[in-house]
């Protein structure tokens, strides 16, 4: 019988089920977990290899017949913003984002919820419960934090932190090549901002401030509406059969 380390990744192959994002199709995905001290390192070499990572898991599609998702990742330094993106940064020029350890709160949640409800109440995290979204948070062996982007207030200037109602928040791992955003919401009430795109262009100014070359987006599906944004970003490298391949528009 072979003996495998705690430390050796095992990867696990799910049963098909609807896919999310093409109608029609069905999704599978290989999976492993994140866990024990080489969590970190693993999930640096999982995410240049196409992986996402959901708490203390680590996936990516292996669907038949479809090759669909596209890992995509924005590249910092040659990152210029559109004429749209830079109306989305200067109407959102009041907010700061505070990026801080990844403690769940329940105005967090309150805006979590408000966003699912509005945006999301027919996805797969609809009935996410207050429970269900501390463990969102908090089950990670890797670097990850939290940013938190609220009104700049008084003491913004000396604390460099927001201040007054949460608008959006963004969950993040720190990889030793980038950002790679986890998943991120807004409260649905101020929409017109386009905290998302807003949120995307922080962690660019942000990973460009520590010195990092790329901003992981996730996965981009050619035809889907819900993934359509992130084909925004240029330039970006795409993960292709040969590998990353740049892309200039």
């Amino acid at each position: 019988m072979t003996q495998h380390s705690r430390d050796t990744p095992q990867f696990y192959l799910t049963a098909p089920s609807p896919c999310p994002y093409l109608p029609g199709h069905e999704e599978r995905k290989v999976f492993t977990h994140l866990v024990g001290e080489r969590a970190p390192e693993l999930n640096n070499v999982l995410t240049h290899g196409g992986f996402r990572r959901s708490q203390s898991i680590a996936y990516r599609p292996a669907c038949d017949g479809c090759r669909a998702c596209i890992s995509v990742r924005v590249v910092v330094d040659d990152f210029r913003p559109s004429r749209s993106m830079r109306r989305v940064r200067d109407k959102n020029s009041d907010l700061i984002g505070d990026m801080r350890v990844p403690v769940p709160t329940s105005e967090q949640y309150s805006v979590f919820r408000s966003y699912l409800d509005l945006r999301h109440f027919d996805g797969g995290m609809a009935d996410m419960t207050v429970l269900d979204y501390a463990m969102m948070v908090e089950d990670s062996h890797v670097e990850t934090r939290l940013v938190e982007y609220r009104r700049a207030g008084p003491d913004s200037r000396f604390n460099g932190r927001g201040s007054g109602p949460l608008y959006a928040v963004a969950l993040t791992d720190v990889l030793k090549d980038g950002l790679s955003m986890v998943y991120s919401f807004y409260d649905p009430a101020h929409a017109d901002r386009s905290l998302g795109t807003f949120a995307i262009l922080d962690h660019i100014a942000r990973a460009r401030r520590m010195g990092l070359p790329y901003v992981y987006l996730g996965y981009w599906v050619r035809g889907s509406k819900k993934m359509d944004y992130k084909a925004r970003f240029l330039p970006h490298e795409r993960l292709l059969g040969d590998g990353w391949t740049r892309v200039e528009a």
